[in-house]
């Protein structure tokens, strides 16, 4: 319905449009806008629409298509605008609008978008028309498009008939044919099957010959077998008990003849240090010189025990390497960490063999330094020095159960003395008939030389 402000049919300003724009007008509407898009200023565009100018017309109508077509139905000075850009370009076409006699040749959808820019008198009817026409048009197009696809269908049916009817009559051939030769081969089946049972009953009489003929065969290689493991097993009994003999014996004479060597030597030894320390000058001796009691000037044996040396006098290490045939060993980590721990783990060891050298070389006595091999990656490359055994403990073997093993080695009555703080080697060595000593007393020692 077509109505006006003032009442007047020619105001075409004033119309109004009732139903929504048609769409190919539409589509017309936004590329008029974005083809004279261009040829505004940024002032002369309206604030919604500023952040399209410097896109091109077809970025202009994909992007701001319906902020462009709310711009032209809302702002009239736009509106305006596109309309003197459009008249530019278009002149013949905005002429006849003018004049109120549009080109029967031209495009509806033109006209129609053209006067909905233009809005000249009567730009509702034109609109109104151009949708009409462009639906009956669609309706048309789509019309022809239904009927060409029926006659494709419908040729398309009948080619799938002629096809149906021809391949049905070659698979009846097909079919015949089929049937003939199942027949043949039904024929030389049942002769087949007849050969088959035939080979199949010799087969079975030559399967029970074999299957006894290598039950027999199992039979004697599994008593031969049995022989075999028997005199293998008697054999490897005598042969690992001979061995056993062998090595007890060689190992028993060896380690008890070394036990007893060093036992009768640390006897000796001790009997000539015994010797020499009662070697005193010849006296005679009274009765009464036999009555135990404290002379004038003698001292007591409180007096005695008040000079006895502390337990970490360095002195009694002194005292005891002096025994004949002493045997020091030393928990080499728990010496390095209580006297040098901040050094890495090869020099600990570097520090502590030199010292050791020197000490069995002042003394004489025998000395053995144990380390704890349970976290090496790889066997470590050193030479021991001279005077000095150097041991590493396997692996699953801790330093502590080594020292032990050593100590139980040591023939009893031996002099054996373990450098060690640890309270459980300690207790463990002192149980076993060694001396233990900490090991803070040998490494004053070493201070002291």
């Amino acid at each position: 319905m077509v109505e006006t402000a003032g009442g007047g049919p020619e105001d075409g300003a004033a119309e109004v449009l009732d139903r929504p724009l048609p769409d190919g007008v539409r589509r017309r509407v936004v590329q008029i806008a974005a083809d004279g898009f261009g040829g505004l200023t940024v002032t002369e565009l309206p604030a919604q629409l500023r952040q399209y100018a410097r896109f091109t017309p077809s970025r202009r109508a994909k992007f701001a298509g319906n902020a462009m077509a709310a711009a032209l139905e809302s702002d009239p000075l736009f509106r305006q605008r596109i309309g003197e850009r459009l008249r530019e370009a278009q002149p013949e076409l905005t002429g006849a609008l003018d004049s109120g006699s549009p080109p029967p040749a031209a495009d509806p959808l033109d006209v129609a978008a053209a006067a909905y820019v233009l809005r000249p008198a009567g730009w509702v009817k034109l609109v109104t028309a151009a949708g009409e026409e462009a639906q009956r048009a669609d309706a048309e197009r789509a019309d022809e498009e239904t009927r060409a696809e029926l006659e494709r269908l419908r040729a398309e049916l009948a080619r799938a008939r002629e096809h149906t009817r021809s391949e049905t009559e070659r698979l009846r051939a097909e079919l015949e044919a089929a049937k003939k030769e199942a027949e043949s081969l039904h024929r030389k089946l049942r002769s087949a099957l007849s050969d088959v049972k035939r080979g199949e009953a010799a087969l079975r009489k030559l399967r029970g010959e074999m299957e006894a003929v290598r039950a027999e065969g199992h039979a004697q290689l599994s008593a031969a077998e049995s022989e075999s493991r028997r005199l293998k097993a008697r054999l490897g009994e005598t042969e690992a008990a001979l061995e056993a003999a062998r090595r007890t014996a060689r190992e028993g004479r060896s380690v008890e003849d070394m036990r007893v060597r060093l036992l009768l030597d640390t006897v000796l030894d001790a009997a000539q240090g015994l010797r020499r320390e009662l070697a005193l000058p010849p006296v005679s001796v009274r009765p009464a010189e036999t009555v135990d009691a404290v002379e004038p000037g003698r001292m007591t044996p409180k007096d005695i025990a008040a000079r006895a040396l502390s337990e970490d006098d360095p002195a009694i290490l002194d005292q005891l390497l002096a025994l004949p045939q002493a045997h020091l060993v030393v928990d080499g980590y728990n010496v390095t960490k209580t006297g040098y721990p901040q050094m890495p783990l090869e020099k600990q060891r570097l520090r502590l063999l030199g010292q050791l050298a020197q000490l069995a070389a002042q003394t004489g006595a025998e000395v053995t330094c144990v380390f704890d091999g349970a976290e090496l990656a790889a066997p470590v490359l050193l030479a021991p020095p001279r005077g000095v055994r150097v041991l590493f403990s396997k692996p699953g073997v801790t330093a502590d159960e080594l020292i032990r093993q050593l100590v139980r080695a040591e023939p009893p009555g031996r002099p054996v003395i373990v450098a060690s703080t640890d309270r459980e080697v300690a207790d463990g060595v002192a149980r076993a008939g060694a001396r233990p000593v900490a090991s803070a007393v040998l490494l004053k020692r070493f201070s002291r030389a």
